[in-house]
């Protein structure tokens, strides 16, 4: 059987020097995937002192390591980071510092055990059938795939956090507003990027506040609904109500409860989110991927459901959702500041620069990765994994920050890709409008528009 042709998956052409960046924010350029110069995908670490203040970009493994592993308390989150998050998740575990993140972490670790695979299986099965229902209902109608693959993963953490589907006016008002307020803020916004002191408060779109708001009142109302009924179910949101500081035996305040549902509400369905709709996108491009899917999936599980058993057996599944994150980091970039001067490879970033860590850049880093724009899942093949530089692959990040539902979207993913590859064909009408922009995480600029049409059986 012949190769197949080499495919390289939409991304931005790189500009050919550095100025582009200045030049391109001046002109209100947001995007800033489609601003970074080929040498940047070359440089290990680099500087940027264009702006206010000065920006490094670390690539080097080693340098990320340091920067999120080893010295935390040196490069804790930036400005940037937490100005957009704010809004939504206040002072939550997701953007919370030093001893009061240990605290928080201490007391929620319990719901942590409802993101682990086995406990929410059930939850993820469940929402995905009542998701193919939908589709078999549709077939053949031209569909968003970014807001088809969000209802089902927020339905997926909404059963995880809740035990109930996302439906009623008060969840579909939750889904419906987290849309927008990932559609409306930027982490990096190039223009804030070189304008923007260190430590300077950074004040949000209207739209953010607005949508932030509606989301906090709208779960505020679903923890108020669980207290009122004093039911203890066996979920994230009864281990977050239950959950007490070791030291006070104090519980957390209604308005830290909505910081903390709303942490696991938004990392529970947006990386998944994110990196489905590029995988189906993908696998609309290249028929034979999919056909390796769907002979995979019947070898494994045959013509019935696709167990958590059959998940981890799924190898090439998961190397196609593994080679998607590599190409569409869910978070494009990491952001730390620097709180004392440090040395930083042959750089000395002054206190208060801002460090740039972009997993976009270093999972197609020319000095990494073999032919790093190229779609090929088969590099995380057990004969080829040994081809990955460590630490060049973090889509889930590094250290104490490292998100903990990574096993769950991994499971989640698999499962989603197993159960509709084999059931649907898909056709993306307007592939060639499809290109990558970095929000809040990597989504495509213009909805992918797809036909997800019923396959006839054989």
């Amino acid at each position: 059987m012949d190769a197949p042709i080499p495919y390289r998956p939409p991304a931005p052409v790189p500009k050919a020097t550095i100025s582009g960046v200045a030049v391109s924010a001046l002109f209100g350029q947001r995007d800033v995937l489609s601003l970074f110069p080929e040498d940047a995908y070359r440089t290990m670490i680099g500087d940027i002192l264009f702006g206010k203040r000065p920006i490094y970009l670390v690539n080097e493994p080693r340098a990320v390591r340091r920067v999120l592993v080893n010295e935390v308390d040196v490069f804790p989150k930036s400005d940037l980071m937490v100005g957009a998050l704010t809004p939504l998740v206040g002072d939550g575990i997701f953007i919370s510092g030093g001893a009061r993140w240990k605290g928080q972490r201490a007391m929620i670790d319990p719901a942590f055990a409802h993101m682990r695979i086995r406990a929410a299986y059930e939850q993820m099965t469940a929402a995905t059938d009542d998701f193919v229902e939908r589709l078999d209902a549709r077939s053949g109608e031209a569909l968003e795939l970014d807001e088809e693959m969000s209802h089902l993963t927020a339905d997926i953490v909404f059963r995880t956090i809740f035990s109930e589907p996302i439906v009623g006016d008060d969840a579909r008002a939750v889904f419906r507003a987290f849309a927008e307020y990932q559609d409306a803020v930027p982490q990096i916004d190039p223009k804030i990027l070189l304008s923007a002191k260190a430590w300077e408060e950074i004040d949000q779109p209207r739209k953010v506040h607005e949508t932030c708001a509606l989301i906090r009142e709208k779960l505020g109302a679903l923890i108020d609904r669980r207290l009122a009924s004093g039911e203890r179910r066996d979920d994230i949101a009864g281990d977050v109500i239950a959950a007490r500081d070791g030291a006070t035996g104090e519980g957390f305040t209604r308005e830290e409860l909505i910081d903390q549902i709303a942490v696991f509400f938004l990392a529970g369905h947006e990386t998944s989110a994110s990196a489905l709709t590029w995988a189906f996108f993908i696998l609309s491009q290249r028929p034979d991927a999919l056909a390796r899917i769907r002979a995979e999936v019947a070898e494994v599980a045959g013509e019935g459901p696709v167990s958590f058993e059959h998940t981890r057996k799924l190898t090439f599944t998961r190397d196609v959702f593994r080679e998607v994150l590599r190409l569409y980091p869910p978070v494009s970039f990491i952001t730390r500041i620097a709180m004392e001067e440090v040395k930083l490879g042959k750089h000395t970033p002054p206190k208060g620069s801002l460090i740039v860590i972009s997993p976009w850049l270093i999972h197609r880093h020319r000095r990494l990765w073999r032919d790093p724009d190229m779609f090929d899942p088969d590099r995380f093949s057990p004969a080829r994994e040994v081809e990955i530089t460590p630490g060049a692959y973090l889509p889930f990040g590094l250290g104490p920050r490292v998100c903990t539902g990574a096993s769950f979207a991994t499971a989640e993913s698999v499962l989603i890709l197993a159960t509709l590859a084999r059931r649907y064909d898909f056709e993306t009408t307007n592939a060639k409008r499809v290109i990558p922009v970095g929000k809040l995480t990597t989504r495509p600029k213009t909805p992918v528009r797809m036909r997800i049409v019923r396959r006839r059986p054989a």
